[in-house]
């Protein structure tokens, strides 16, 4: 008892301090785990066993890590932290060869830099790229070109920057390596690609044409009133954007294979952990060979570690609630509430989890459901369908506030630098019906799954 009240307020604490922002996220994480591997694992049960759990370290030398079927484990989750560094240097390499840039420039050009149409291809991009590169990244690169053609066509940039959050989030649920909550999700059931591509995919391409509508119809006839004649414009041409353009073609080469091997890993065997550390060498033979040492130093200065240690120390904080059997309590009192009925559970999932990723990060609280959904379907309810409920209560629910996601606070701070700050007050009074619209669209289709 003891031991599990330790691990409760070591995890409530630090998810007070990370709400609160004001101590890097990393140094919370990794200072709960501690925490909890002093006073919960080693003084409290007594257990060093439970430390070596916790931090699974073996992963590594099991053949289902690298190859075949993947296995859900306890303690840190290696193959998503791999495979997300993995993500990370690839991303690095497209961004040092101006592809983002390059695509931002090019569709704007093809839409003759209207506003309207350049806002919908902005959203269906974001949503598109999100699905395959770390939304993150996305919002990063398309808020920074939005501000950019923003001062050149006159317009405000902050109705467009705030849909490419918005799509952003929409276009990571669709798939296994969209969002870091769907990496947790997948590596922890097994899940492949092609299972988040054919039920969340399906749910966020109806939720992505209600969302394109609203937009319109919340941004569309004020932004046509500030279009600019084309004839009034001077962009650069997208291509005075490639400084290599080898390195261009070689590194969206390394995309598209990574995009096929993710899409084909169910039947190749090949682990998501496998494939990014396939496409991290890829990416680095290429940066060696074209940008030489120079680029290789950038692509590793670039990476964010921070976020990294932000995975561990989690892993081993919420290892603490599962091995004093917290978890195991909260999966029973799911079940005593809803008395095993699957719509009752789903719809606690779901919407339990897009309110606390409305107000607090996203990750954490799906790292910490991992385990609960596992209990429940130990007690005969479908594994899969609380997992798809997980994946995009946490995705979807993240859109609600500025802080709900990573990617909110990236989008908003762009906007701010730029001298356009986004007020709680504007983006709420947007985002928080579009979330309930989504989430509510998402409720129905998994409802109907179960009916």
């Amino acid at each position: 008892m003891v031991a599990q009240i330790l691990a409760g307020i070591i995890f409530v604490s630090m998810f007070v301090l990370i709400v609160i922002d004001k101590i890097p996220r990393h140094i919370i994480t990794l200072s709960s785990a501690l925490l909890v591997i002093v006073f919960v694992f080693l003084l409290c049960m007594r257990d060093s066993a439970a430390v070596w759990r916790s931090l699974n370290l073996g992963a590594f030398t099991h053949l289902g890590f690298w190859y075949g079927a993947e296995e859900g484990s306890t303690g840190v989750n290696w193959a998503t932290i791999t495979f997300i560094l993995g993500m990370m240097i690839m991303v690095e390499g497209l961004g040092l060869s101006g592809f983002f840039r390059w695509l931002c420039l090019t569709l704007a050009k093809l839409v003759h830099y209207r506003i309207v149409p350049l806002l919908v291809s902005f959203m269906i991009m974001s949503g598109v790229l999100a699905m395959f590169i770390d939304s993150i990244t996305v919002v990063l690169f398309l808020a920074t070109v939005t501000v950019e053609l923003s001062q050149l066509l006159k317009f405000d940039p902050v109705p467009m920057i705030m849909t490419e959050i918005f799509c952003a989030n929409l276009g990571g649920s669709a798939t296994m390596c969209g969002d870091p909550p769907n990496i947790i999700v997948g590596t922890s059931f097994g899940l492949t690609f092609g299972d988040f591509l054919t039920n969340t995919g399906v749910i966020a391409l109806i939720c992505m044409v209600f969302t394109v509508l609203y937009f319109l119809l919340v941004f569309g006839r004020k932004m046509k009133k500030n279009e600019v004649h084309a004839s009034e414009i001077s962009c650069p041409d997208p291509n005075s954007v490639v400084e290599h353009w080898p390195a261009f073609y070689m590194c969206l080469g390394v995309f598209l294979i990574t995009i096929v091997l993710l899409v084909t890993h169910a039947s190749t065997g090949l682990s998501v952990a496998t494939i990014g550390v396939l496409s991290a060498v890829m990416t680095i033979l290429v940066i060696l060979i074209t940008f030489r040492g120079e680029g290789v130093k950038k692509i590793f200065k670039g990476i964010d570690y921070h976020t990294l240690l932000f995975f561990v120390g989690l892993f081993v904080t919420v290892s603490g609630l599962e091995e004093t059997g917290v978890l195991e309590l909260i999966a029973n009192l799911i079940e005593d509430i809803t008395g095993g009925n699957i719509a009752m559970v789903i719809t606690i999932i779901l919407v339990m989890s897009a309110m606390f990723s409305a107000l607090v990060d996203n990750i954490p609280f799906a790292a910490t459901m991992i385990p609960v959904v596992r209990s429940l379907a130990t007690q005969g309810l479908d594994l899969h369908i609380m997992a798809w409920a997980l994946s995009l209560g946490t995705d979807l629910g993240g859109n609600a506030t500025p802080i709900g996601a990573s990617a909110n606070v990236v989008g908003t701070s762009v906007s701010a630098k730029s001298g356009h700050p986004i007020t709680w007050g504007r983006y709420c009074k947007v985002a928080v019906p579009g979330t309930i619209m989504v989430v509510g669209i998402s409720l129905v289709c998994l409802l109907l799954r179960v009916i």
